[in-house]
């Protein structure tokens, strides 16, 4: 199962020959350094660039190119190193000059076999023109991989002094001047795909100049067959499907010409880009165009398009749209915001300017002032509320074509989608947990996802904090906290392919069972609830052991060699009113499994009141800090991180009276029986 990565987060590495895939989209150049246990590159002699591709156990690109192929073996690597850097750089004077202009390129670590390992999209980037993307490093004699993504608006000279190279200025002036004299040479990404009638054939010499591409082999006249892909590519540019398959050249997949005479004559050299690949190597293609928006009337906005963001597929597009929606809706109220503090402090100032004088007292002239400032005031605010207003109907029209467009794991539960649903074979990027929205945009709604394997463990509130924002009652409260919790880990079984997620639950008197009824009955639980503190002891020990299992194995590269019976699918645990129940050793196991679980695959889902558990006054703090808080009623405690806007949250519960939680749930138990 590949790794998803995101950065800062590393992974094991099984194999030592390896090769890492780079698709950026258009020409990069990707290069590689050496460094020793303190992470200082000792010399040039320890980077691998286009200039000079070749290093012991490491070999990179000859050519700046949309798609790379770094092949490695670290094992035969000198052993001074004990850390290889993965760099990308965009060449100097050729097209854009920072990141933050071009797609987020995406590194793959695969085995020879072309099976990925772990994989990493750079986002994040701006000015920077240079970025380490991963790096391989040595940990106990056994090898990992970091996800990076560590840019530098300097461009390799930046990187590189960073690394502690004393020559850095003048190796990057090397590399770019290879680039640049054609020692490497840019290759665009494959153009698309026209149709079969408005192809045009092409011919190329029989000796190919330094601008014209490869042609394949030569037939007895001299001449070569025109240039024609097959009709399964995806791409203009030629294929190799083996002696006996369609050769390069050839149209459609029919036996290759070998008579001269029967070779047709070639046409004149077209112009265009050239393309410098091997015919006969495989590269992994870019991603398709996301679709385009039919136009606008004029002076109208452009009409939303649901997956017009970038990504690999539909599913990364319509994440990285909605996260960009959630980012725009988040300025757009910042800038409202700010516009109207500007306002308020701009009438105080004009009112005290007028004021100040006791001339202004008589007469009407002090009304008159306070009336003109009034009217400022109300234009500022009208002017930013109608920019609010116009942004908001954009945003509102891109919802109302993205929401039905979601796939299950991004949908509410009232989405047509899941009446729909089969059980995936694949982990999806991320998974909905509810819905955010601002008090100047009630009615617009972002949803919240959360990418997977879940990082942190959740925390639902079921406390007197959230009683105070809440007409309901203690009691009421605490069964939504368990309705929200069972919403979620039903969606996180759904979304999983059969076998990879087991759900254990500890609910110590028993106090959850109507709510625990579609997961029980169902028959998707590990076991029944544990009740008691007998049941709680055993489930607890049993996740500690698996804990402690997985981190040996992982930090002694043996992945292989676990028990035959240790489940390895990923782990959540749901805990009812904690911590009536718990002991002082079973706090401490739940602190433990909330602070290194996560790792390894188990995740926590507490459904707890702060306050039962104040006794233990700062014992716990950590535990709450690793969770991420949530709320059975809309309450607005999240901030992001760009402006720190308090948004509101808004759980993802099931509609009353729907039977969709029981429809996926039967599913997910029919998938899981041998």
């Amino acid at each position: 199962m590949t790794a998803e990565l995101v950065r800062g987060e590393n992974h094991p590495l099984s194999q030592v020959r390896l090769e890492v895939r780079v698709s950026a989209g258009r020409p990069v150049v990707a290069g590689a350094t050496l460094s020793d246990e303190q992470g200082r590159v000792r010399g040039v002699e320890w980077v691998a660039h286009p200039g000079a591709p070749t290093l012991p156990g490491l070999e990179v690109s000859k050519q700046a190119a949309a798609d790379h192929r770094l092949a490695f073996d670290l094992d035969a690597l000198p052993g001074t190193v004990h850390r290889v850097s993965v760099l990308l750089a965009l060449p100097a004077g050729v097209g854009p000059v920072r990141f933050g202009a071009v797609a987020a390129p995406f590194v793959a670590v695969t085995g020879l076999d072309g099976s990925e390992v772990a994989s990493y999209t750079v986002t994040g980037l701006d000015t920077e023109s240079a970025v380490v993307a991963l790096e391989l490093y040595r940990r106990q004699g056994a090898w990992k991989v970091r996800a990076v993504g560590q840019g530098y608006a300097g461009g390799l000279a930046e990187l590189l002094t960073d690394q502690g190279l004393p020559e850095a200025r003048r190796l990057a002036d090397s590399i770019n001047e290879a680039v640049a004299q054609g020692l490497a040479r840019s290759v665009s990404a494959p153009p698309p795909r026209t149709p079969d009638a408005d192809r045009s054939r092409q011919a190329a010499a029989s000796a190919p100049g330094p601008d014209q591409p490869y042609a394949g082999p030569q037939s007895a006249s001299g001449t070569v067959p025109p240039l024609q892909p097959p009709a399964s590519s995806p791409y203009d540019t030629p294929g190799d499907q083996g002696a006996s398959g369609p050769q390069p050249g050839y149209q459609g997949g029919g036996p290759a010409q070998t008579d001269p005479s029967a070779v047709p004559q070639p046409s004149a050299p077209t112009s265009g880009p050239v393309d410098y690949s091997h015919p006969g190597r495989q590269t992994s293609a870019p991603p398709p165009p996301p679709p385009t928006a039919p136009p606008a009337p004029p002076g109208q906005p452009a009409r939303p398009v649901a997956g017009d963001a970038t990504g690999w597929s539909m599913e990364e597009r319509l994440y990285n749209q909605v996260w960009g929606m959630f980012e725009d809706l988040a300025r757009s109220t910042a800038a409202y915001r700010s516009a109207v503090d500007f306002a308020d402090s701009r009438m105080e100032q004009e009112l005290d300017k007028a004021l100040s004088d006791p001339r202004s007292r008589i007469g009407g002239h002090g009304d008159a002032a306070r009336e003109a400032a009034q009217a400022k005031h109300a234009d500022l605010v009208d002017q930013a509320r109608a920019a609010l207003d116009r942004d908001l109907a954009q945003l509102a029209a891109e919802a109302d074509v993205v929401e039905p467009a979601l796939p299950a794991a991004y949908a509410r539960w009232d989405n047509p989608v899941w009446h729909g649903y089969r059980v995936p074979m694949e982990i999806p990027m991320a998974v909905r947990l509810g819905d955010l929205h601002l008090p100047e945009s009630e009615e617009l709604s972002i949803p919240m996802l959360v990418r997977l394997p879940l990082e942190r463990g959740l925390w639902i509130d079921s406390g007197r904090a959230v009683l105070e924002d809440s007409l309901a009652d203690s009691d009421e409260v605490r069964r939504l906290a368990m309705d929200t919790a069972v919403a979620n880990a039903a969606r996180l079984l759904a979304v999983y392919p059969a076998g990879e997620f087991t759900v254990h639950v500890i609910d110590p008197a028993g106090s959850a069972a109507s709510s625990l009824a579609p997961l029980v009955r169902s028959g998707v639980l590990d076991g029944p609830p544990a009740a008691g503190a007998t049941g709680v002891a055993d489930v607890l020990a049993r996740l500690t052991q698996r804990v402690d299992l997985v981190q040996m194995a992982v930090r002694g590269g043996a992945a292989d060699s676990l028990p035959p019976g240790l489940d390895t699918a990923e782990q959540l645990l749901i805990v009812n009113d904690f911590p009536h129940g718990f002991d002082d050793r079973a706090v401490t196991q739940l602190r433990y499994l909330a602070d290194e679980g996560p790792a390894v695959g188990v995740h926590l889902m507490l459904v707890a009141d702060r306050e039962d558990a104040a006794g233990y006054g700062p014992l716990l703090d950590p535990l709450w800090r690793a969770l991420l808080r949530l709320t059975p009623v809309p309450d607005d405690h999240l901030a992001d991180p760009w402006v720190g806007h308090a948004w509101t949250y808004e759980p993802a519960l099931v509609p009353s009276g729907s039977r969709v939680l029981e429809q996926v749930l039967s599913q997910v138990a029919a998938a899981r029986r041998p």
